[in-house]
């Protein structure tokens, strides 16, 4: 039996959520910012799938890394989206769900690398 992932599904989960958004923004004529957010934030789950892997513990440090500098970039766009008032989509849950996975990244990075 498969072992429960969570950053594997909260990963994957968010880029559906963002894929979502982006529609929403397009609709809204919002092609720019939108793009990249889409770029970031569905790289976060491509890394982590990367990660589970892995050829060595290095090799997963290394990736759990890449998916968490891409959580924070997400952070980033979803904060110049919010603040920038480009589209009227309120985007606070996302803000809150990538705070939560950029949360778990940081401690996974922390342990593995420690290890």
């Amino acid at each position: 039996m498969k072992k429960d992932n969570i950053i594997l599904d909260k990963s994957f989960d968010f880029a559906l959520h963002i894929i979502e958004l982006y529609k929403q923004m397009t609709a809204q004529h919002e092609y720019v910012l939108s793009k990249q957010l889409l770029r970031s934030a569905t790289s976060i789950g491509a890394n982590v799938e990367e990660a589970t892997a892995a050829i060595s513990k290095k090799d997963f440090a290394a990736k759990m890394s890449i998916a968490s500098k891409e959580a924070r970039e997400t952070r980033y766009w979803l904060r110049l989206i919010d603040k920038s008032h480009l589209v009227k989509i309120e985007v606070k849950e996302y803000l809150d769900e990538i705070e939560h996975i950029i949360n778990i990244l940081t401690a996974i990075v922390k342990t593995s690398q420690g290890n």
